[in-house]
C-alpha cells in the first residue's frame, strides 16, 4: 500500500513530539484525528504492511490523500485537542469523543465554611473555583483522587458530612487519609479550609514551591532515618508532578483569538497560526515563505496579519490578535483591523499564563515546519545539483563542489573556546566526518581559525595513516569558515603555510549572507531565496550548532568536575543542581539561600558550593 501513496511524509520528517494529527480525503474534509505521545511512532504504523492493519484502518489510510500534523507540549495536550478536533470536524473513522456533552471541571466551594471538591459540569455556583476543563469525567476523577492523597479535603455529599458528624463517625475516605475528617474533629474548620487553599494554590498556579518544599521535607526525614515518613513525601512529591501540567489548549468560553507563532531565518520564515474560538483551538495554519529581503521579525509579523486578513469578511476576526512582536506601526495596524471586524481588536504579544504558553507551543510548531521545509528543500535531488552548479559559477571553480567543509569557532567570553568542522558531501552531511576541537590558548577568533584550520591542513600534508584519520585525508573541494574578511584571510594563510596547493577558501558572514573571498575588498553577493545561497547558509548554520552543542557539553563537564571534588556532593546532587538550574551559568549566579532550595543540598553545603565555584 505505502508504495502507491505518493503523499506520505518520510519517517525522518515526522517529529517524535507530543502531538495531534488528522487525515484528509481528496475534497479536504477531515476524515479521521488521533493523538499521539510520539507522533513519529504512532503515524509510522499506518503504513506497515496493509495485511497486517485492521479493515478499518486499512480503509482509512486508502480513502486518505493528505495527513497533517500539530505539535503540542505534552500528552495530555494532545487528549484535548484532539477532542476539541473531533467535535469540531465530527471526522466519519473515529468512534470516540463524538457525545455533545459539556465538559467537566474539577471544584472546590471555597464559600463553604467546610469547603468541598467534586465533579461539575455546571459553571454556576457561586463562591466555587474551578479547574479545567477536562476531556474525560475518569480523567477528572482520577486527578481528584491523585490530589486528595496530598490535600485530604472533604469531598463528600452534604448528607453524607451531615451524618457522620451526627454519628461521630469519619467515613472511609478519613479512615484511609483521603480526607482530614472535619466532621469529627480531627481538624478544625479552620485548619481545614487551609487545606482546601493549598489545594487551589497548586491547581490555579502550578506552583512548584508545594513541590520542592515536599522535597526538603523528603531530605530532612530522610537524613533523619525516619524512613517511614521520607517514603510517604516520596510519594505525595509523586502524587503532585502527576496532576501538575494544566492544559494549555483549551482557554475560558469567552476567548476569542488568533494566536501567531513565528520561526525565521536569513532566507525564510515559517508562520503558524492558531485560532482560537469560544474556549477552543478550531483550526491550525501554517505557512512558509522566502524572503527576498532581510526582513525583521515585526515587518514578518505585519507581513502576516496583511496576508491572513486581507479580504477576510467581519466576523473571521476576533476579538484579540496575539503576535511574537508587535509591528512597526502597531496602532495604525490595529486600526485597520479594527475597522475590518467593525470593532475593536486587541493586537498584543502575550506575556503570561495559558495565553503565552500556547504561544510557545505555537513556535514550535513555526520552528518545526520551518526545519521540515528546509529539509524537504535539501533533500530535493534537482535543488542539490542546482546549488552546487550555482557555487561553481558564482565562485568561478573548476568543478562543482562536492565534498564542502565548514568551520565554526564558539567561545563564552573568551574563554571555553572549541570549533566544529562539519562535512556537506553532494549537498548532504556527512555526518561521521564532523570532528571537534579544543582550543587551549589564543589571541581571537582570527587566531582560533588559523589553528584549526592547520591542524586539519596537517593530515593532508602528512597523509596520516590513524583510523581516524582516513577521513580527515579526503580533500575538500571547499572550505567555509563562519566569518568576514579578517576570518577568511586567517584561513587562507593557514593553507598557505601548509604547503598545500589548489584549496579554495570562502566566508559567510551572519548580517547580510555576504560570501568573502581572500584578499578582495568586496564580497560577493548571492541572490536570495536561490539554491546555492540557501545551501551555504545550511552549512554555515550547521557547523554553528555543532559547535555550540560541544561548547556547552564542555562547560557542563567542567563545572561537574569542580563539583563532584565537594565532601558531601555526590553524582546524584550535582545532577539534581544541574537540572534544577538548568545551565552552569545560572548556577553560577545563584546566591547560597537558591542553592540551599535545591533538594538535599542545605546552607552547609550551598555555602561549600559557592567557595568552590568562586575559586
Amino acid at each position: 500500500m505505502s508504495g502507491h501513496l505518493s503523499w506520505r511524509p518520510k519517517t525522518s520528517d515526522i517529529p517524535t513530539n507530543p502531538g495531534v494529527y488528522r487525515w484528509f480525503d481528496k475534497t479536504g474534509r477531515v476524515i479521521y484525528v488521533g493523538k499521539a505521545k510520539n507522533l513519529r511512532s504512532r503515524l509510522s504504523s499506518y503504513f506497515a504492511n496493509p495485511e497486517t492493519l485492521h479493515s478499518r484502518t486499512r480503509k482509512m489510510v486508502e480513502t486518505a490523500t493528505d495527513l497533517q500534523w500539530t505539535i503540542v507540549k505534552s500528552e495530555f495536550e494532545a487528549l484535548q485537542l484532539e477532542f476539541t478536533w473531533i467535535k469540531e470536524y465530527n471526522p466519519q473513522f473515529n468512534v470516540r469523543f463524538k457525545d455533545d456533552k459539556s465538559y467537566p471541571y474539577l471544584a472546590i466551594s471555597m464559600g463553604d465554611k467546610v469547603p468541598r471538591a467534586f465533579v461539575t459540569r455546571n459553571r454556576d455556583n457561586r463562591g466555587t473555583k474551578f479547574f479545567g476543563p477536562y476531556t474525560q469525567a475518569w480523567t477528572i476523577r482520577e486527578t481528584l483522587d491523585t490530589l486528595l492523597k496530598v490535600y485530604p479535603v472533604r469531598s463528600c455529599s452534604t448528607g453524607v458530612y451531615q451524618r457522620a458528624a451526627a454519628t461521630n463517625r469519619a467515613c472511609l475516605l478519613g479512615d484511609i487519609g483521603k480526607c482530614a475528617a472535619p466532621c469529627v474533629g480531627r481538624v478544625t474548620p479552620q485548619e481545614h479550609k487551609e487545606i482546601a487553599k493549598d489545594f487551589t494554590d497548586f491547581m490555579s498556579g502550578n506552583d512548584t514551591k508545594h513541590i520542592e518544599l515536599l522535597r526538603n521535607q523528603m531530605a530532612k526525614a530522610s537524613e533523619d532515618q525516619n524512613y517511614e515518613r521520607a517514603a510517604k513525601l516520596r510519594d505525595q512529591v509523586s502524587a503532585l508532578e502527576a496532576v501538575l501540567e494544566k492544559s494549555t489548549v483549551v482557554f475560558s468560553d469567552d476567548t476569542d483569538a488568533d494566536l501567531f507563532g513565528i520561526a525565521d531565518d536569513e532566507l525564510a520564515a515559517a508562520v503558524s497560526l492558531f485560532k482560537v474560538r469560544g474556549g477552543r483551538i478550531r483550526g491550525v495554519r501554517g505557512w512558509v515563505v522566502d524572503k527576498e529581503l532581510e526582513r525583521s521579525l515585526a515587518e514578518i509579523v505585519e507581513y502576516a496579519l496583511q496576508n491572513n486578513y486581507l479580504g477576510a469578511e467581519p466576523e473571521e476576526l476576533p476579538k484579540e490578535i496575539l503576535v511574537p512582536e508587535l509591528p512597526t506601526d502597531a496602532k495604525a495596524m490595529t486600526q485597520w483591523l479594527s475597522d475590518l471586524r467593525g470593532s475593536k481588536v486587541d493586537l498584543r504579544i502575550p506575556m503570561r499564563g495559558d495565553k503565552r504558553a500556547l504561544a510557545e507551543t505555537a513556535h514550535t510548531n513555526a520552528k518545526h515546519s520551518l526545519m521540515l521545509y528546509k529539509t524537504k528543500r535539501s533533500s530535493d535531488f534537482t535543488a542539490r545539483a542546482d546549488a552546487l552548479a550555482g557555487i561553481q559559477k558564482a565562485l568561478d571553480l573548476e568543478n562543482a563542489p562536492l565534498r564542502i567543509e565548514c568551520f565554526d569557532v564558539s567561545h563564552l567570553s573568551g574563554t571555553d573556546v572549541v570549533a566544529s568542522m562539519v562535512v556537506f558531501e553532494d549537498g548532504l552531511p556527512k555526518k561521521d566526518h564532523y570532528r571537534r576541537f579544543s582550543i587551549e590558548n589564543t589571541t581571537d577568533d582570527t587566531d582560533s581559525i588559523y589553528q584549526v584550520l592547520s591542524r586539519r591542513l596537517k593530515y593532508l600534508k602528512e597523509g596520516d595513516s590513524e583510523l581516524d584519520a582516513t577521513k580527515f585525508a579526503y580533500r575538500p573541494s571547499l572550505l567555509i569558515v563562519d566569518g568576514g574578511l579578517p576570518q577568511v584571510n586567517a584561513a587562507a594563510r593557514a593553507i598557505k603555510d601548509s604547503g598545500i596547493s589548489g584549496l579554495r577558501v570562502v566566508g559567510l558572514a551572519k548580517r547580510l549572507e555576504e560570501v568573502w573571498i581572500p584578499g578582495i575588498e568586496y564580497p560577493v553577493i548571492l541572490p536570495r531565496a536561490t539554491d546555492e545561497l540557501f545551501l551555504l547558509q545550511r552549512i554555515r548554520d550547521e557547523a554553528h550548532r555543532f559547535a555550540i552543542t560541544f561548547q556547552r557539553k564542555k562547560r557542563s563537564m567542567a563545572i561537574a568536575s569542580v563539583l563532584i571534588e565537594i565532601p558531601g556532593l555526590g553524582e546524584k546532587r550535582v545532577s539534581a543542581l544541574l537540572k534544577h538550574f538548568g545551565s552552569a551559568k545560572r548556577l553560577r549566579l545563584a546566591n547560597q539561600d537558591e542553592i540551599a532550595s535545591v533538594a538535599g543540598i542545605g546552607p552547609v553545603l550551598a555555602k561549600q558550593i559557592l567557595e568552590a565555584l568562586a575559586e
